[in-house]
C-alpha cells in the first residue's frame, strides 16, 4: 500500500514539474515596485509578483525556484552568476542612441564647488550601493588604479575600511549600519527602497541635498531641468557638462539585465511576456513617486542576448577585472604561479597530464591541467581564471581577442628563423588538396564532399569558405558541398555527415566533435578524411600531406603517396603538393598561445623555461612539447620549431594583421557562422577595453 502511494505521489509531482509555465514571477524589492508589478498583472498580463527586501534576497529565491526574474546592475549580474547561484542574464536594458545596452559611469559634482577627481579625499561621497557597478565597483576601482585610495589588500583590511578612510562620511546602501559608509544614510542604509539614498536616484538626491559632494551614477541620472547645476568630474582631474559624459566617464558598462535561472522555457516565457507590455508602462515609475521600478526609466526597449550568455560574458573582462581588483587588491600574478594549460578531449588531456608529471619542480606542479570538451569552452576557462592559458589556430585568436584575451606565444615552423627577432615567418599556407585520380579543379569543387579541419579553424573553414562566400555570396555552404566533415558543425548539418568520431561501433558521442576525439578533426583529420574517402578535398596545411607519408606516417596513412594528391587554387591549374608556395589559398598567421592580458608575462616565462627542458633541443628527454604519441598536433602543432614571444601589449587584431582581419569580417556577414562565444563577447561595445 506504501508502495503504491508512493508511486501515486511521485506520479502527481512529475505532474506539476512538468506542467507548463504560466506566469512569471517578477521579484521586487520595494512598496512602490510592488504596487507597479501589480498594476501590470491586472492589466491582463502573466505576470506574478514576489516581494523581498532586496536584489540579494530576490538572487536567492530565483535560484531557489521561489520567483523567477529580475533586473540587476552589473555588480548584482556579478553575484547572480557565482556557481552558488548560476543565474544567467537573458535580456539587457537598451537606452537607445545615447549608450545602447551600455551606459556610462560618472561622478557628478555641483557647479560651484572647486575641486577634481584628484580632490576627493576627505569628501563626503553618495553612492547608488554597495557593489553596484557605477556607484561602487567602477568608481572604486578607478580611484584604486588611480592610487587615490591606498589600499594594501583583503590581507590588510577591507575594501569598505580603505573607501571609509578616504572619504570623510558616505551613505553607501548595503554597507555595514553604524560605519561611516551609512554615515549619511537616511534610512536603515539597505539596498532597497527603505533607504531613500538607495539607487541612481537616491544618490543624485543625497547631492541635490548637499548631504554629499559627489555622487557616483549613470550618465543619465540628473534631470533635464537640473543639469545646469551640476557638473561631471573627468579622470583627467578636469570638469565637464553633464551631457559631456561621451568624453568624461570613468567607465563604460553593461547596461541592467534581466537574470533568470538557466532554463529555455523559462528565458522564452521572460521574453514573450515582456515584449506584450507597453514600453510607456514598463519604463515609466512617475505615478508611483519613485524612480527606475522594475527597469530604468531611461530605458528605450528590451534586446534579447545571444544564447549560452552567462555573467562573464556579458559583463565583459575588463569590468570582471575591475571586479577581481576590489576583492583582492591586486592585478599582479606570481612569479611562483603554475600555469594551468587547457586541453580539449580525451587524447590532448592525456598528453597534458604527461607534461605536467614531468615538469614538476621542486614538489610543485609548474603545469596543470584544465580540461573541457571544446576551444570555445577553454576560452571561457581562461576568461573566468579557471584555466590560464592554450594554442589556438588564427580563427580561434579572432574569436579570443573579441573576448579580451591576447596572444603571448606564436609557434614557428622554420627553425632557420626561430633565433630571429621577428615574426614575419611565423606563417604557414592554407591549401586545398584532391586526389590526383579526381580530376578537380578550384572550379569544379561545387557539388562535391568537403574535409575540414573544423568549424571557424584558419586553414580548414575561415580561408575557403571565405573566397567560397565571396564568389557566391551564399552563406549557406550546404548549398555549395553536398556532403562533408567540419567538426564542430551542427550535428543535423552534411557537414557531420562524413564524420566518423571515434570509430567506436558504439555512439560514444565523438562524432563531429571539435576535439581530437574526432578521427577527422584537425589537419591531419581532415587529411585522413580525404585518404579514406570520407570527401573529394581536404582543406589544410601546407605541410601535412608530407608529415603523414613517409617513414614517420601514422598507421591509417600506410600507403599514401606525396604524388598520389595535388593542390588546387582558384584561377590556375592542380600542381603538385610540393608547388604550395605558387598555389595556395591565403597565407595565413601561425598559431598562438592565447591567455589573459595580464597573466601574459607569467606565461611567456613559463613557457621558455619548458621549452628549455621539452623543446625540439631540450635537455629533458621524458616529455617532448611538440611531439605527439597516439594523436597528432595536440597542445602544439607537431610541426613547430620553437615558439616566440609576442610583443607585450599586442592585440589579437594586431597579431592577425589587416588582410586577415578583412577577410574574417567578410565571412562574419553569415552570422550563422559566428560562434556563439563571439556573438557574446561582442553583443555590446562596452565588454571590450575602454
Amino acid at each position: 500500500m506504501n508502495s503504491l502511494l508512493l508511486l501515486a505521489l511521485l506520479g502527481c509531482l512529475g505532474t506539476v514539474f512538468a506542467a507548463p509555465l504560466d506566469n512569471v514571477r517578477w521579484c521586487v524589492i520595494s512598496l512602490a515596485e510592488h504596487q507597479k508589478c501589480q498594476d501590470i498583472a491586472g492589466a491582463g498580463h502573466n505576470i506574478a509578483c514576489v516581494q523581498k527586501d532586496n536584489s540579494h534576497d530576490c538572487i536567492i529565491a530565483i535560484r531557489a525556484g521561489e520567483a523567477d526574474a529580475i533586473t540587476l546592475d552589473g555588480g548584482d549580474i556579478y553575484t547572480a552568476g557565482l556557481s552558488n547561484y548560476n543565474l544567467h542574464p537573458i535580456i539587457a536594458e537598451d537606452y537607445g542612441k545615447t549608450s545602447e545596452t551600455c551606459y556610462y559611469a560618472v561622478a557628478v559634482a555641483k557647479r560651484g564647488t572647486a575641486f577634481g577627481i584628484r580632490d576627493l579625499a576627505g569628501k563626503r561621497s553618495c553612492h547608488t550601493g554597495l557593489g553596484k557597478s557605477a556607484g561602487w565597483n567602477i568608481p572604486i576601482g578607478t580611484l584604486l588604479s588611480m592610487q587615490l585610495i591606498r589600499w594594501g589588500g583583503v590581507e590588510d583590511e577591507s575594501i569598505e575600511n580603505a573607501v571609509a578612510n578616504f572619504f570623510s562620511a558616505s551613505c553607501v546602501p548595503g554597507a555595514t549600519r553604524g560605519t561611516k559608509l551609512c554615515e549619511l544614510c537616511q534610512g536603515d542604509c539597505s539596498k532597497s527602497h527603505n533607504e531613500p539614498f538607495y539607487g541612481y536616484d537616491g544618490a543624485f538626491q543625497c547631492l541635490a541635498q548637499e548631504v554629499g559632494e559627489v555622487a557616483f551614477v549613470k550618465h543619465l541620472t540628473v534631470p533635464e531641468s537640473e543639469k545646469h547645476h551640476y557638473e561631471l568630474l573627468c579622470k583627467d582631474n578636469t570638469r565637464a557638462p553633464i551631457d559631456s559624459y561621451a568624453s568624461c566617464y570613468l567607465a563604460k558598462i553593461p547596461a541592467h539585465a534581466v537574470v533568470t535561472r538557466q532554463e529555455l522555457d523559462l528565458s522564452q516565457l521572460i521574453w514573450r511576456t515582456l515584449s506584450q507590455i507597453d514600453p510607456a508602462v514598463l519604463f515609466s515609475s512617475e505615478r508611483y513617486g519613485q524612480a527606475n521600478l522594475m527597469f530604468k526609466d531611461s530605458t528605450k526597449k528590451l534586446v534579447q542576448l545571444p544564447p549560452q550568455t552567462d555573467s562573464y560574458l556579458y559583463l565583459g573582462a575588463e569590468y570582471m577585472s575591475t571586479i577581481r581588483v576590489l576583492k583582492t587588491g591586486t592585478t599582479s600574478v606570481s612569479a611562483t604561479s603554475p600555469i594551468k594549460w587547457c586541453a580539449v578531449g580525451f587524447t590532448e588531456a592525456s598528453k597534458c597530464d604527461t607534461w605536467s608529471i614531468n615538469s614538476m619542480a621542486s614538489d610543485a606542479n609548474v603545469i596543470e591541467c584544465q580540461f573541457a570538451p571544446t576551444v570555445d569552452d577553454c576560452l571561457k576557462m581562461i576568461m573566468r581564471e579557471e584555466a590560464d592559458a592554450m594554442a589556438v589556430d588564427g580563427g580561434q585568436v579572432f574569436t579570443a581577442g573579441k573576448c579580451g584575451l591576447v596572444p603571448a606565444m606564436v609557434e614557428q615552423y622554420d627553425e632557420s628563423m626561430s633565433m630571429q627577432n621577428i615574426r614575419s615567418d611565423s606563417s604557414y599556407y592554407a591549401v586545398a588538396v584532391v586526389k590526383r585520380s579526381s580530376g578537380l579543379t578550384w572550379e569544379t569543387l561545387r557539388g562535391r564532399r568537403s574535409c575540414h579541419t573544423g568549424m571557424g579553424r584558419t586553414a580548414g573553414w575561415n580561408v575557403p569558405m571565405g573566397l567560397i562566400h565571396q564568389a557566391t555570396n551564399d552563406c549557406n555552404f550546404a548549398n555549395y558541398f553536398s556532403a562533408g566533415c567540419a567538426p564542430g558543425a551542427d550535428p543535423s548539418s552534411s557537414f557531420c555527415t562524413r564524420c566518423v568520431g571515434s570509430g567506436s561501433d558504439i555512439d560514444d558521442g565523438t562524432k563531429c566533435k571539435a576535439s581530437a576525439d574526432e578521427r577527422y578533426y584537425g589537419y591531419a583529420g581532415a587529411f585522413r578524411c580525404l585518404v579514406e574517402g570520407g570527401g573529394d578535398v581536404a582543406f589544410i596545411k601546407h605541410t601535412i600531406v608530407g608529415e603523414n607519408s613517409g617513414a614517420i606516417r601514422p598507421e591509417w596513412a600506410q600507403g599514401v603517396n606525396p604524388d598520389d594528391y595535388m593542390l588546387v587554387c582558384p584561377n590556375k591549374n592542380p600542381m603538385p603538393v610540393d608547388q604550395f608556395a605558387e598555389c595556395h589559398l591565403a597565407q595565413v598567421p601561425a598559431h598562438a598561445v592565447v591567455t589573459r592580458p595580464e597573466f601574459q608575462e607569467r606565461v611567456v616565462a613559463v613557457l621558455q623555461s619548458q621549452e628549455t627542458k621539452f623543446g625540439v633541443h631540450g635537455n629533458d628527454d621524458s616529455f617532448r612539447m611538440f611531439a605527439s604519441l597516439g594523436g597528432k598536433n595536440l597542445l602544439f602543432k607537431d610541426s613547430t620549431k620553437c615558439l616566440k614571444a609576442v610583443e607585450s601589449g599586442t592585440t589579437a587584431e594586431q597579431f592577425l594583421g589587416e588582410n586577415y582581419m578583412a577577410a574574417m569580417s567578410s565571412l562574419r556577414v553569415c552570422s550563422n557562422l559566428t560562434p556563439d562565444l563571439e556573438k557574446s563577447c561582442t553583443f555590446h561595445s562596452c565588454q571590450q577595453k575602454n
